[in-house]
């Protein structure tokens, strides 16, 4: 049944591979590039790198990574931004594809929850950009660049949870449906 409307509609077959380039880009970046920096920086990990908040905390755990710490975080930093572009297309494209089966409300709550992966990554170049421009200039950080960098992962995750939540709340809302739909029958 389901293979049936994925052969007569090429959108779902667009959106399907979306998903699958974001999946893949967000399972290889993680599993080749954060896990093994994560292992050779095993205190202060970035997490807490993103919610420093306060340039002392910043000065702190760019002294206890090192020199080869912060080379590693830098280059992690700058394959997030192709980690981006993976879960914001893993994100859209589970949000099409539960938004293109739902009805009603949750169809138009749906239309609004896709631009939240946009969002998401928007605020996530943005805490980037701050966490490069301190990671730069480790001995001397600005007041401002951790609280940016700090807000802007607070923003990004916020998103990043809201999208989850919709998601799962429409699939669940599209199985109690279709098992109605059933018994209805």
């Amino acid at each position: 049944m389901f293979l049936d409307k994925f052969k007569e509609s090429p959108k779902d077959r667009l959106i399907i591979l979306l998903t699958i380039i974001g999946l893949a880009i967000v399972l290889l970046t993680y599993i080749l590039i954060f896990m093994p920096i994560e292992a050779a920086v095993p205190t202060y990990g970035i997490l807490d790198y993103e919610f420093a908040w306060t340039s002392d905390r910043v000065e702190l755990i760019l002294s206890v990574w090192g020199s080869d710490g912060i080379v590693r975080q830098t280059f992690a930093i700058y394959w997030d931004f192709l980690y981006i572009v993976g879960y914001v297309s893993l994100a859209l494209g589970l949000i099409l594809l539960v938004l293109r089966r739902s009805e009603g409300k949750i169809q138009t709550l749906g239309l609004y929850f896709t631009l939240a992966p946009f969002l998401t990554g928007i605020f996530d170049i943005i805490e980037n950009i701050n966490l490069l421009i301190m990671l730069g200039t480790p001995t001397a950080i600005l007041t401002i660049n951790p609280l940016i960098a700090s807000i802007s992962a607070l923003i990004k995750f916020s998103f990043l949870f809201a999208s989850i939540f919709y998601f799962v709340t429409a699939m669940i809302i599209l199985a109690i449906n279709r098992i109605q739909k059933r018994e209805n029958k």
